[in-house]
């Protein structure tokens, strides 16, 4: 009997999975993949659950992906309901997670179900792999699952991450690939001393504002083909000085740059190490530099399952979708060394806000788009 991906996406959305914690999530859905035949096998690294689960031997395999974990919901006086108690309001589905990305698991499941009653014998085999560690550090859920699938030389053929890619309506976007992220975490030490006295000291607020002026006006690219302008961010300016009349000994800064195909992490740390050497040699100050890479820019090829997936939106939305790179990183940046990934889902406008809510029409949509997709795919 097919599953309800309404019922389904209700009871993931009762498991108050946030971040790192389960909540019972993953149980929940191995419960519902182990109905349908899939050999579940939970991996879990530390203190994150995550599950990979089966169903065929043979090739190819297709492999949807996503996470059960969620963020908090803030403070829940500023909800209309308990986020944590789903309800149907207005042809709408609201909870946490009902749009990132409870609901679009459900779908997945439930489009397996249906696909499954009407193609017992299909060739090939179909996949789940789900983390409960993408909204936090995400070290230890999909990372290292395709680590230990890499290990285990397990095949996965194509993937689809089920993240809320359409900006307005469904149907409008397929993510194919992903801007790169760095952090940068600089501090420059100088000399403390007394204000009346600069000659004694050396004051790294200088520093780091000649440092910070210059990075804003690197030119980093004007974008390319299939991606935006990358773009540096200072995030903040820190001097941590307790007295007026006090020249600090240090000062520090954050930065993040989201960065296309035309760069590497590698590359563009040496440019601002650069930098950073050339300014502090004139000032006489001293500089350290942390970088926290969370993943380098990709782009997927466009295949002819890229061009299928795209035709089979089309055909239940009325929509051509868009081919796009643009927002922040998902778990593609880690499933696309194992495998060529694409990314759609539902609607993404309320993922992290109050009253986090997805439409229960768009929801069937979606279901029967994954179906459609997996006929298409092993026809």
């Amino acid at each position: 009997m097919p599953i309800s991906e309404l019922k389904l996406a209700k009871e993931l959305i009762r498991r108050p999975s946030i971040t790192p914690k389960d909540a019972g999530a993953i149980n929940l859905l191995a419960k519902n993949l182990r109905s349908l035949g899939f050999k579940c096998q939970t991996i879990n690294f530390k203190n994150v659950k995550n599950l990979y689960a089966k169903l065929g031997k043979s090739s190819p395999n297709f492999c949807f992906a996503g996470h059960t974990d969620v963020v908090p919901p803030g403070n829940i006086s500023d909800w209309n309901n308990n986020p944590f108690k789903p309800v149907v309001k207005n042809n709408k589905l609201i909870g946490r997670g009902a749009n990132d990305m409870k609901a679009s698991i459900a779908c997945f499941v439930s489009a397996v179900s249906k696909f499954k009653s009407r193609n017992k014998k299909f060739k090939g085999s179909i996949s789940l792999l789900i983390t409960g560690d993408e909204e936090g550090m995400a070290i230890n859920g999909t990372k290292r699952v395709v680590e230990h699938l890499k290990k285990k030389r397990e095949k996965i053929n194509f993937c689809l991450v089920g993240e809320p890619t359409n900006p307005n309506k469904l149907g409008e976007m397929i993510k194919i690939g992903r801007r790169g992220s760095i952090t940068g975490r600089l501090s420059v030490i100088g000399v403390q001393g007394h204000v009346a006295y600069p000659h004694r000291a050396n004051n790294p607020s200088n520093t780091i504002i000649k440092i910070l002026k210059k990075i804003k006006e690197i030119k980093l690219d004007r974008g390319t083909k299939n991606f935006q302008p990358s773009n540096l961010e200072i995030t903040k300016i820190t001097i941590d000085n307790q007295a007026d009349n006090v020249i600090p000994g240090s000062a520090s800064a954050v930065f993040n740059i989201r960065f296309n195909n035309r760069h590497s992490s590698a590359s563009l740390k040496r440019k601002l190490n650069g930098i950073f050497k050339a300014i502090t040699k004139k000032t006489g100050c001293k500089f350290e530099v942390r970088y926290d890479v969370s993943g380098e820019a990709f782009l997927t090829k466009p295949n002819k399952t890229t061009y299928m997936i795209q035709n089979t939106i089309k055909k239940i939305t009325r929509i051509k979708p868009k081919l796009s790179t643009a927002g922040g990183t998902s778990d593609a940046r880690f499933i696309r060394k194992i495998a060529p990934c694409l990314e759609f889902g539902l609607v993404g406008k309320t993922m992290h806000k109050v009253d986090e809510h997805t439409s229960i029409s768009d929801l069937k949509k979606l279901t029967l788009i994954y179906k459609n997709i997996l006929e298409n795919y092993f026809s």
